[in-house]
């Protein structure tokens, strides 16, 4: 459980980010997470050195809210920016939101990967997310999307976190006799 409690979101972080080899090393742990029918409904779009730029320029480009630079800025945080882009197979038998979790669990080990290797992350959605310019720029296709991305790299933090208390989750787990509702017709038990 220490990875599970000792991982926090990194806000600042450095080199070294983990190199591609490295990276597709992780991701080979991260596949072990649940995915029916092994479909792989994702693909990782990997920006660094002045990729990060173009991409923030590109976001700059399709912004009225914010200054350009910052919005420049925000991709230049970490030293390694992977950008999750949700590929789902199309009329397969696994739905589309099965795929959708299977993507997520997914990003969520290759986080916990991470940490146990002494890296930072954060997960980080929004413009990148919504942007059309981006998916295009990232040769996104029509069923493809973003989900979000990871900035990765080194702890600027000064020492390692502290372990997470353990929350109270048992009013989240309830047994079956307790939530069961009386069901009639051709749907009940037994029947």
């Amino acid at each position: 459980m220490t990875t599970l409690l000792t991982r926090r979101s990194e806000q600042h972080l450095a080199e070294p980010a983990p190199g591609d080899a490295e990276f597709t090393y992780l991701l080979q742990g991260a596949v072990t997470s649940p995915d029916h029918g092994k479909l792989r409904p994702w693909r990782w779009v990997l920006l660094r050195d002045g990729d990060r730029e173009v991409l923030g320029s590109c976001l700059a480009a399709e912004t009225d809210d914010l200054p350009a630079e910052r919005v420049k800025a925000k991709l230049l945080r970490a030293p390694l920016v992977a950008a999750l882009v949700f590929s789902p197979r199309q009329g397969h038998r696994i739905p589309e939101w099965e795929q959708l979790a299977a993507a997520s669990c997914m990003a969520h080990a290759l986080m916990l990967l991470l940490h146990s290797r002494g890296y930072g992350s954060i997960w980080r959605t929004g413009r990148l997310a919504q942007s059309t310019a981006a998916a295009r720029l990232l040769g996104l296709a029509p069923h493809e999307r973003l989900l979000g991305s990871l900035d990765i790299g080194t702890s600027l933090g000064s020492a390692r976190p502290a372990r997470r208390a353990l929350e109270d989750v048992t009013d989240r787990v309830a047994r079956f006799e307790a939530c069961r509702k009386p069901v009639s017709g051709a749907a009940a038990l037994g029947s």
